[in-house]
C-alpha cells in the first residue's frame, strides 16, 4: 500500500513517500533552502557574454542568475536564429525572468525569459509561440483535438501546454482559465520594482505534495496539520486522509527518521551482503558496486549479474531518495557477456519509470561504466542537510599523524644549530609518537641531530597537528612544558 507521511507543523517541512513498506522519496522544504524554481523575478542584465551566448542577471538574490540566449523572448520571436546574444539583449536591460533551476555549489540559479504561469488545465506562456500536450495523455485523437483548440485560442506570440486534467474540461472552462492566466500575467507586468527582486513566489512544496498524491491510485496520506489535511482531501478523494495529532514527531512514529540517516551515508548495504559506495561531487556523482560478502550459489558471471541487478534497483531508488541530479557514473562489477549488460540496462529503464525526474541513459563506456544524467532542479539531500567538514574541508580525508610528524621533523631541521637550547611543541600524542617513537625511542637521536632539546605540550584534537609554541633556554622551556601538563 502507498503511504504519504507529511510533516508540516514545523519550520522545516517534509514528506516521505512509502511504497511496499520501503521509503521511495523524501522531500525537504526549509526557509533557507526553499526552492526558487517557478518564482518570477524583476531582474537587470549585469553582464552580456557573447562567447557563451548568455547573460548574467541580478534578480536580488545572493548570486546572479544565468540566462541563455535561446530562452530570451526576443530570440524566440525573431526569425534570425544565427545571431549572437548581443543582438537580443543589452547590459542594464530590465526584464521578467522565471527560475528554471536552483543555485548549486558555486553556480547561481538558471532562469528563463519565457515565463510559464500554471493553471488547473493549462500552462500559459505569454511568449511561448507553440502548443503542446502533456505526455501523460496517451490518446492521439485527444492530443490532436487539444492542439487544434490551443491554436485557435492563442495569439501568435503565446504558447500553451495542456495538462492532463484538460481532457475532462469543457472548451468554455479552458477559455475562461486562459483569460484568467492572461490577466495574471498583465498584473505581474505592472509590478515593476525600483531594484531587482521577487514579484511572484510559488509554493512548490504544496505542489509537489499534490503531484505525489495525484500519482497514488490508492493508499493513505497521514499529515500533522489539519488545514493541509482538509486541503488535500478536497483535491483528491481517491486516497484515505488521516490527521496525526500525537506528541511524537510524525516521522519518528512512522520509522522514517532512520531512513534519512541512511540516505546520508556513503555506503549502502544490499540484502545479500553486497554494497554500494556513493561519492558526490559538484560536477558528478560516482557510484561503485562491490560484491562484499555475496558469493552466490552458481558460476561467477551469474553471481555478478545478480549482484548488479540488485545494485541497479537500489541505485535508482537512492537517486530518488537523495535527489541526486546531474551526471551519474555507475561502476558496476565487470560483465563479460553483452546480454548481461543489456539486462542491466533493461532493469535501470524499468526502475526509472518510477522516477518523476527526467533521466537520460547514455549507455556503457568502453570501461564498463554506465553513464546517465538526471535533471537537477534543486540541491541534493546531502547538500540540503549537511555542511562541509571543518576538519577535512569536505574531502573526506585528513593528513595522517605520520605525515604531520615528517613535516614537523623537516621544520625542526631548519633550526639546527640555532642559538636557543630548547623548543616547546604543541601537538597530539599520535604526532609525538610518530616523531620520536613509542616510549621516546628516537628522541635522543633526533635531539643530537638538531642540537636542540624537545619538549611537548600534548593536546586532544580532532585531527593531527603541531605548533612550534616557544623557543628558549632549556630551563625556561622545561618549566613551560611542566606548566602545560597541570
Amino acid at each position: 500500500m502507498d503511504t504519504l507521511i507529511v510533516n508540516y507543523n514545523a519550520r522545516e517541512k517534509r514528506f516521505a513517500y512509502i511504497n511496499a513498506n520501503r521509503v521511495e522519496n523524501i522531500v525537504f522544504d526549509r526557509p533557507e533552502h526553499r526552492s526558487l524554481v517557478g518564482n518570477i523575478y524583476f531582474g537587470t542584465v549585469t553582464k552580456v557574454l557573447p562567447g557563451m551566448n548568455a547573460v548574467f542577471i541580478d534578480i536580488g538574490e545572493e548570486k546572479n542568475a544565468y540566462l541563455h540566449r535561446d530562452n530570451l523572448p526576443s530570440y524566440v520571436l525573431s526569425s534570425e536564429k544565427q545571431k549572437n546574444v548581443t543582438s537580443f539583449v543589452h547590459q542594464g536591460e530590465k526584464m521578467l525572468v522565471q527560475v528554471d533551476k536552483d543555485a548549486t555549489g558555486t553556480k547561481g540559479p538558471k532562469v528563463t525569459g519565457l515565463i510559464e504561469i500554471q493553471g488547473n488545465n493549462l500552462i500559459y506562456m505569454p511568449k511561448g509561440r507553440y502548443v503542446a500536450v502533456s505526455k501523460k495523455i496517451a490518446d492521439e485523437s485527444q492530443k490532436a483535438a487539444l492542439r487544434r483548440l490551443g491554436s485557435r485560442l492563442k495569439t501568435e506570440e503565446e504558447g500553451l501546454i495542456f495538462r492532463t486534467s484538460s481532457i475532462s474540461s469543457t472548451e468554455e472552462e479552458i477559455q475562461e482559465e486562459l483569460q484568467s492566466l492572461r490577466q495574471h500575467y498583465q498584473e505581474l507586468l505592472q509590478k515593476t520594482l525600483k531594484k531587482p527582486g521577487l514579484i511572484f513566489q510559488k509554493d512548490t512544496f504544496i505542489e509537489i505534495i499534490l503531484d505525489q498524491v495525484a500519482r497514488m491510485k490508492s493508499g493513505e496520506v497521514i499529515v500533522d496539520d489539519l488545514a493541509v489535511k482538509k486541503m488535500l482531501e478536497k483535491k483528491n478523494s481517491k486516497v484515505k486522509h488521516t490527521y496525526y495529532s500525537e506528541k511524537e514527531n510524525i516521522f519518528s512514529a512512522n520509522q522514517v527518521e532512520h531512513e534519512i540517516d541512511k540516505a546520508l551515508k556513503r555506503i549502502v548495504w544490499l540484502d545479500q551482503g553486497a554494497y554500494l559506495i556513493f561519492d558526490e561531487t559538484e560536477a558528478l556523482t560516482i557510484i561503485d558496486v562491490n560484491t562484499g560478502k555475496f558469493s552466490g550459489k552458481s558460476d561467477y558471471q551469474d553471481t555478478v549479474l545478480k549482484t548488479n541487478q540488485l545494485a541497479a534497483k537500489e541505485i535508482i531508488r537512492q537517486l530518488r531518495l537523495r535527489d541526486i541530479g546531474g551526471i551519474v557514473l555507475i561502476d558496476f562489477i565487470d560483465m563479460a557477456r553483452a546480454k548481461d549488460k543489456q539486462s542491466i540496462l533493461d532493469t535501470v529503464e524499468t526502475e526509472l519509470t518510477k522516477d518523476e525526474k527526467r533521466t537520460k541513459i547514455i549507455g556503457f563506456t568502453p570501461l564498463g561504466i554506465l553513464q546517465l544524467t538526471r535533471k537537477r532542479t534543486k540541491v541534493s539531500l546531502s547538500e540540503a542537510l549537511q555542511v562541509k567538514c571543518p576538519v577535512c574541508e569536505g574531502t573526506g580525508r585528513i593528513l595522517s599523524a605520520e605525515t604531520m610528524a615528517f613535516r614537523l621533523e623537516r621544520e625542526l631541521l631548519e633550526h639546527r644549530h640555532a642559538d636557543f637550547e630548547a623548543i616547546l611543541i604543541e601537538t597530539t600524542e599520535e604526532v609525538k609518537d610518530a616523531l620520536i617513537g613509542k616510549n621516546e625511542a628516537h628522541r635522543e637521536t633526533l635531539e643530537e641531530l638538531l642540537h636542540i632539546k624537545l619538549y611537548f605540550s600534548i593536546q586532544q584534537a580532532e585531527k593531527p597537528y603541531y605548533i612550534l609554541k616557544q623557543f628558549g633556554d632549556d630551563r625556561d622551556i622545561s618549566l613551560k612544558a611542566i606548566d602545560t601538563l597541570r
